[in-house]
């Protein structure tokens, strides 16, 4: 488990990360998410050890990362794919870890098959694409066998092929009981991947919570209802108390009760209904709905200003 407790992290006048709390729980995977400069990647750093909090606590496993004896062994981390020698062969690199970390030689090779980079274990880390490199900071976040998992933007770069692969993999190692934290731009991937949010903006906590209670939270419930008369039937279903707002082409789209309730309404009133479609907002829109106003960068509309 890792446990955050009013964590803080200032650099002369700016407040990174401000009195945060929270707690990353095993056996699920808990999705680290926040605008740009919201100090989501100031927050991983301070739980490794990297950055020094300027106020506030954080443990892994129940003790500051810096006093665990072998800290491949109980953390496995990827904050930075490009931080590896670029002169240096793919499996030279994880083999200098595992002999620092006292981890046997042969979980070198069970890595690189892990990570699907066998073939490539005598590349130069310099010819690596990408992606590539990505599966390589994977391969040492997982060397150490750990029972906390810190990864950030791990699919930055992969293929489509890539992201199924690491999002099956994530689900797969939190079934183990391990906790997974791991940071992402990528909305849709999030959805299908993480068990959990934690959302920062401004460096503050602006939700903690399960995935499906987020989205009950920012994403409001609608159906998209089409009717011959759509004025007469916007009207009953106002004085129904739901919200109707005008759609496209006619159609109606209503919040504040579901379909089951609206087909029973428009069965009372003898309305004929030729569509009626529950609508999913994607996390991304609920992100964006939470967040609008969290970020440290925010484009004024215009290209390229």
């Amino acid at each position: 488990m890792i446990e955050a407790r009013s964590l803080t992290k200032r650099y002369e006048n700016k407040t990174a990360v401000d009195d945060l709390t929270f707690d990353v729980r095993p056996g699920i995977v808990t999705g680290f998410l926040g605008p740009n400069g919201a100090g989501k990647t100031t927050t991983m750093r301070m739980i490794l050890g990297v950055e020094t909090p300027s106020s506030g606590a954080v443990t892994v496993g129940g003790r500051r990362y810096t006093d665990v004896p072998a800290p491949m062994r109980e953390v496995g981390a990827l904050l930075d794919a490009r931080a590896a020698h670029a002169g240096r062969k793919a499996y030279d690199h994880l083999l200098c870890l595992a002999y620092s970390n006292g981890i046997p030689r042969g979980r070198v090779d069970e890595v690189l098959g892990l990570v699907g980079l066998e073939k490539a274990a005598g590349w130069r880390i310099g010819t690596f694409s990408l992606g590539m490199g990505q599966r390589l900071g994977i391969a040492a976040a997982l060397l150490g066998d750990p029972g906390i998992l810190m990864l950030d933007e791990p699919a930055n770069g992969l293929d489509p092929e890539g992201i199924v692969w690491i999002r099956t993999l994530m689900r797969d190692l939190a079934a183990e009981g391990r906790t997974v934290l791991v940071s992402s731009h990528l909305m849709a991937e999030m959805a299908l991947t993480a068990d959990h949010l934690l959302v920062i903006g401004r460096g503050r906590i602006i939700a903690d919570t399960s995935v499906d209670a987020f989205m009950r939270a920012n994403a409001p419930h609608s159906v998209l209802v089409r009717v011959d008369e759509p004025a007469a039937f916007a009207a009953h279903l106002a004085r129904a108390g739901a919200v109707v707002h005008n759609g496209t082409e006619g159609a109606l789209l209503v919040s504040g009760t579901d379909s089951a309730e609206i087909g029973k309404l428009a069965a009372a009133t003898g309305t004929v209904l030729s569509e009626l479609t529950p609508q999913r907002t994607s996390l991304e829109e609920a992100f964006m709905k939470l967040t609008g106003g969290a970020g440290e960068f925010r484009s004024s509309g215009g290209e390229g200003r």
